[in-house]
């Protein structure tokens, strides 16, 4: 009887834990991803200030909540990349080649990504859940 009693306290020992486990990864990966899969691989977002002309203007591109953003950057001058999320970034950009800034955009919406200096609003992000 007493083996009985401890086998059913291992089993709801177990099972507790396994409960607890579950609900812990569901609420970590609740606000790092979007509900209805695995992470999206990251949006990768390919910019060039060139003789004054830049490359993209005003795309669309589309994102999830949590995604990884990343902007390469290839400038002949220097300026400023405004990400218009909340919160909002701000990327200092050098006259160089193979630059990277990376962020995520936690709120679904429209998110303008510009150029400060150059006035160019490079892409729209368009964020869902």
């Amino acid at each position: 009887m007493n083996i009985r009693r401890l086998g059913y306290g291992v089993v709801t020992v177990v099972a507790g834990s396994l409960l607890v486990g579950c609900a812990a990864g569901d609420r970590s990966e609740s606000t790092a991803t979007p509900a209805a899969g695995p992470p999206s691989a990251a949006r990768i977002i390919d910019i060039r200030i060139a003789n004054g002309e830049v490359s993209p203007v005003n795309t669309r591109t589309e994102a999830v909540v949590g995604q990884s953003i990343v902007l390469r950057v290839d400038s002949d001058t220097t300026d400023e990349l405004h990400v218009h999320s909340t919160p909002a970034h701000t990327f200092p950009v050098a006259a160089a080649s193979g630059q990277e800034f990376g962020f995520a955009v936690t709120v679904p919406g429209q998110v303008e990504i510009e150029l400060h200096h150059t006035g160019r609003t490079v892409t729209t992000l368009l964020v869902r859940q």
